[in-house]
């Protein structure tokens, strides 16, 4: 019986030091997940980091559902409610979503007049979702806890390797080997034709790069600095920190700016590489 006593009691004291290991463990645990809370809170990389929402495989390929997805699905249905729900009544006096839809139109059609000339306008529906799809990516990536899609290289680089692919294709058909023109300048001495049509070569293939890294590295650096400076915000209280804070509301201003700039440059160019299959010869 004395030592069913004395092996209760090591249970007992063991039991009694395991309760500070575990508390001990508990706690480390808590300042870990902590530590990790804070880390993604000033660490200006976290938010362009892809979460799976439901993980899809098709024949050892990654198609999962993910915070950039559903982005694209949101920016999609927003920018297709707006435009048919706004024309559906096609008033002779229209209300302000369908004057706003209108404007829009003629927005994109005078750009792709002025850039594409008039036989560029049979292309205008692909400039046209071309624009409001950046637009409304961009724009829907300035709310908070946002995931901002062309922030990343992978998505600008489809989209400029579509307008590339496209124009090429467009050039080849229209003109066949006339549109090798593109690539030799008028008016030049034929002397310096080996100089500048590699030239002209290189500069024609660098286009979906130039492209793709514009819009990039504006939505990208743009959102880091914002990032950056929310966190100046936090780490330095109400005390010091209005001046960070003041310095992101005018910044974040800018970054709206330069969020439809970027559209409309992306669409501009796209314009500019179809007049150029168009018309080959400059």
């Amino acid at each position: 019986m004395a030592t069913e006593t004395n092996e209760s009691g090591a249970e007992a004291q063991g039991t009694e030091m395991a309760a500070p290991e575990a508390q001990g463990a508990e706690a480390a645990h808590g300042a870990e997940g902590k530590g990790d809370s804070l880390a993604a809170i000033f660490d200006p990389m976290h938010q362009f980091e892809i979460k799976r929402f439901v993980e899809l495989n098709f024949f050892g390929l990654d198609a999962s559902f993910t915070n950039s997805s559903l982005m694209m699905v949101i920016g999609v249905t927003l920018v297709s409610v707006f435009l048919i729900g706004s024309m559906r009544g096609r008033a002779l006096v229209p209300d302000r979503m369908q004057s706003m839809a209108e404007l829009s139109y003629e927005f994109v059609a005078n750009m792709v007049r002025e850039n594409a000339g008039s036989e560029g306008m049979k292309f205008f529906p692909f400039i046209f979702t071309l624009f409001f799809y950046i637009l409304a990516m961009n724009m829907l990536g300035m709310f908070p806890y946002a995931f901002t899609v062309t922030s990343h290289i992978i998505v600008t680089v489809a989209l400029a390797l579509v307008v590339f692919i496209g124009v090429t294709v467009i050039g080849i058909i229209k003109n066949g080997t006339k549109f090798i023109g593109l690539f030799v300048p008028s008016g030049v001495p034929i002397w310096l034709l080996p100089l500048l049509v590699p030239i002209e070569i290189l500069s024609y293939l660098v286009r979906p790069f130039s492209l793709s890294v514009r819009l990039f590295a504006n939505m990208m650096a743009g959102h880091t600095m914002l990032k950056v400076f929310a966190g100046f915000v936090i780490a330095m209280g109400a005390v010091g920190g209005w001046a960070p804070l003041l310095f992101m509301v005018a910044f974040t201003g800018l970054e709206i700016l330069v969020a439809f700039l970027q559209a409309f440059v992306f669409a501009v160019l796209s314009c500019i590489y179809l007049n150029d299959a168009l018309h080959p010869h400059h």
